[in-house]
């Protein structure tokens, strides 16, 4: 548990990189919650086609300030773990799965219980000093991804099957983009810098202190 939480003091360069992603990170997540209210590019309207369908895969992710987290976390975990970018992988691809269970009136228990809970445990896998090895990380990833996707399916119910599919092209194609965007930050940020590990883990205690208070929200109602 000491070790857990131990930082050890980092050179100016390596603290200027801390502020800076704690700053780009805080930045995106405060821009995204003001229309996070909404967590629907439409209002809650269906999209009635192709078109309409796409940018409301594009939408959902970005203004669902949790979905949003949670996706900005996979990335910043797959640059500290290495591996390359099979976590968030996983979690896209299992986010459309996640999406056909919902169309297929298939239940998933306590999705917004396990969706914010999942920005905590990301958030807190992040600052670990040490992670959990590659291929458990992607099966929490993939895990999670279902209930997300459950989330995002219901936008699409009732929708015929061509704006369906446009909308799942929407929000894989956004959530790739926002997780290597948060993967090539990071490494661009860390380096191979002595110390510059503290980075990520900085983002992950604020990562999970936005989890936190989502899944304080869900509990308290």
């Amino acid at each position: 548990m000491r070790q857990f939480w131990s930082i050890k003091a980092a050179p100016p360069a390596v603290m200027a990189r801390v502020g800076a992603l704690g700053l780009v990170v805080t930045t995106g997540l405060m821009l995204a919650a003001a229309p996070a209210l909404a967590h629907h590019p439409f209002g809650g309207d269906t999209p009635t086609n192709a078109i309409q369908g796409f940018l409301s895969g594009m939408g959902h992710p970005v203004i669902g300030l949790d979905h949003l987290a949670f996706v900005i976390a996979a990335g910043l975990l797959a640059a500290a773990m290495g591996g390359g970018l099979l976590i968030p992988v996983g979690f896209v691809v299992a986010s459309m799965a996640g999406t056909g269970l919902h169309l297929m009136a298939i239940d998933l228990p306590a999705p917004e219980f396990i969706i914010s809970a999942s920005v905590l445990l990301f958030g807190v896998l992040l600052a670990m000093k040490q992670q959990p090895k590659t291929p458990i990380v992607i099966g929490l990833a993939a895990l999670a991804g279902l209930f997300h996707g459950y989330a995002y399916g219901e936008a699409v119910v009732g929708a015929g099957m061509d704006t369906i599919l446009a909308y799942l092209a929407g929000f894989a194609v956004i959530q790739l983009a926002i997780a290597v965007g948060a993967y090539g930050m990071a490494k661009q940020l860390t380096g191979k810098a002595e110390g510059s590990t503290l980075t990520l883990r900085f983002a992950g205690f604020a990562l999970a202190g936005v989890g936190a208070a989502f899944l304080s929200g869900v509990v308290l109602g």
